[in-house]
């Protein structure tokens, strides 16, 4: 038998197989038409929606929430906060980006989510960025920074990572459904002075004279 015979001999006698996998490779592929037959938590796949709509979205950014800032900002123990890749890894495995482009800066920070939101309610700071007010943590906290090198479109964001151990500076929004300031913004990292110093009332380290 020839080579042509042989390679016809399954389209021929299996027609109904063929059409099947023609519907496949034709069907087109859709975010909206996924198959959730699969088991994962109902969780992941709240989280994927939403990662959708936020990829697409154009208008304003949603209000952050509990569950958004422990998914980009909070990190547990595992890679190495001195990892060089860091921020490479981190902000693609935890979708960290800003209709549809590469944020230019962004921090983890190594503590709870509840340690985080109390320091909402500490005394007010001054900011980095033109930002007047921010809460300061009354301790130091671990974390990493990361500061866009490279591309403005993801996926080709390149990040520096930088470990870092100081105050962190917040800004906190008002959230009526739980009637609670919730964190917003990390703004800043401060590694303490390495001299003799102390805070001043606005919380500004002063040297001594």
């Amino acid at each position: 038998m020839s080579t042509g015979k042989m390679m016809r001999t399954p389209i021929t006698t299996h027609p109904l197989l063929l059409l099947l996998l023609l519907q496949q490779l034709l069907q087109p592929v859709q975010f909206q038409e996924v198959d959730t037959d699969f088991d994962s938590p109902d969780d992941d796949m709240e989280e994927f929606e939403e990662y959708l709509e936020e990829f697409h979205r154009t208008g304003p950014t949603r209000p952050p929430t509990k569950e958004k800032v422990e998914r980009r900002v909070i990190i547990e123990p595992g890679m190495p906060l001195y990892d060089r890749d860091y921020c490479n890894e981190e902000i693609m495995r935890k979708n960290v980006y800003h209709k549809q482009r590469c944020v230019t800066e962004h921090y983890f920070l190594l503590m709870q989510y509840d340690e985080l939101q109390k320091i909402c309610y500490n005394r007010f700071v001054p900011c980095k960025n033109g930002v007047r007010k921010c809460n300061r943590s009354k301790g130091l906290v671990e974390g990493v920074y990361c500061n866009l090198t490279e591309a403005f479109e993801i996926p080709w964001c390149k990040y520096e990572s930088f470990y870092r151990r100081g105050y962190v500076l917040i800004t906190c929004t008002w959230q009526n459904e739980i009637h609670k300031l919730i964190p917003h913004t990390i703004n800043d990292l401060v590694e303490p002075p390495k001299h003799r110093s102390f805070l001043n009332e606005d919380g500004v380290f002063v040297i001594p004279p």
